[in-house]
């Protein structure tokens, strides 16, 4: 069975006026429109053409969301727990109620994640930079009381990483905050060179989020530019944000968010660090090597898998296994299962196909993703 999903799009203060409704080919509406939600999440279940809501369908049972992404501003740095660490910490905090602000666990799920890039600049914090290369940035900028402090501490012995972020983030750090901060946005006016992109990306967050200890955070990660059609997998642990552009993002079917910086929202700094994975080096990325018609983005977990289908008007056989979805992302697409019935999925809508399909036909001109579960062997 086909059904036909759609969502209304959340109003995240980060999210762009113009990229989702540019993408759908509408009149923008004027207000911030951030994420749009695929899936039984009861956060924000789907729609289903004229019969409710997708969670009624499935039970809550769909192991990914999927999401369209658009940013016109940096998120908050974030990282997300393992299984383990999300079960313990649901444990823990099961007498609490569901809207406690000091609530840091919403489920007892993982939370890996991949982002495509729709638009042709996508940009990311993405992981830990290696130290060495973090101090030679640092020797790039003015030298002042702040910037010699954190040169310090990452100089340091141990688990530097670690220390650095609990002390940036502890709230006695805030006048070498402010130094680095002013250091990197005096840099960035005459930057040239390796660390030109890095310190003018670093300098805008400082902009928009002026005196957060996040933007020092933001300054020790990888600054990371997706093109189109490339893609990012983000395991659990891992430092990240997202700073501007337009993406397809699936993760496993959890909100379980612990934060760093860039945002007026809480961070519990003990937990952010008991999650944190401060191993570095560059996260790499996923660029189609091929021009067939189909690319395939593969990830070490068995929540979900990603397909990206270019559509020049030959139809396209895939085989399915498991709730399948289809996002038309550009174009005319179509889609039809195994007793026909041709459905029309209009951009920044999806065809649902219920467990019972096993093959699915997509047609039409443009582009469209793929979502479903992922091979259990593959999970890592």
């Amino acid at each position: 069975m086909l059904l036909s999903l759609s969502n209304v799009p959340r109003d995240y203060a980060w999210g762009s006026p113009t990229l989702l409704a540019d993408l759908e080919g509408r009149t923008p509406t004027g207000a911030p429109e951030a994420e749009v939600w695929f899936g039984d999440h009861p956060g924000d279940p789907s729609d289903v053409e004229s019969d409710g809501t997708l969670d009624a369908v499935t039970g809550g049972s769909l192991p990914y969301l999927l999401k369209l992404l658009a940013a016109a501003s940096p998120l908050s740095i974030q990282v997300h727990p393992t299984i383990e660490q999300a079960r313990a910490g649901w444990a823990r905090e099961s007498e609490l109620a569901a809207t406690d602000p000091t609530r840091n666990y919403r489920d007892d799920n993982h939370k890996p994640e991949l982002i495509v890039a729709l638009s042709d600049r996508f940009e990311s914090l993405s992981g830990l930079r290696d130290v060495p290369d973090t101090l030679r940035l640092l020797r790039e900028l003015e030298t002042s009381a702040g910037v010699e402090a954190l040169a310090t501490r990452l100089g340091g012995h141990g688990d530097v990483l670690r220390d650095t972020i609990g002390w940036l983030l502890s709230g006695d750090a805030q006048s070498e905050v402010d130094d680095v901060i002013a250091a990197v946005s005096a840099a960035a006016e005459s930057a040239s060179g390796e660390w030109s992109d890095t310190l003018r990306g670093v300098a805008a967050i400082a902009e928009t989020y002026p005196g957060d200890p996040g933007v020092v955070v933001a300054l020790l990660m990888n600054h990371v530019v997706l093109r189109r059609g490339e893609g990012i997998f983000l395991r659990a642990g891992l430092l990240h944000a997202y700073i501007a552009g337009l993406g397809v993002e699936i993760m496993a079917a959890s909100d379980n968010v612990l934060r760093g910086g860039l945002t007026p929202k809480r961070i519990d700094v003990p937990e952010l660090l008991s999650v944190l994975d401060t191993t570095t080096g560059e996260v790499p990325v996923l660029r189609p090597m091929t021009t067939d018609a189909i690319t395939e983005y593969p990830v070490p977990v068995a929540d979900f898998a990603l397909r990206r289908i270019a559509l020049d008007g030959a139809d396209i056989v895939i085989d399915v296994e498991g709730p399948t979805m289809v996002l038309a992302t550009s174009g005319h697409v179509t889609v039809s299962g195994a007793g026909g019935g041709l459905r029309d999925v209009p951009v920044g809508t999806v065809a649902f196909a219920t467990p019972d399909e096993v093959r699915l036909t997509v047609g039409g001109h443009g582009e469209a993703f793929v979502a479903a579960p992922g091979d259990a062997a593959s999970a890592g």
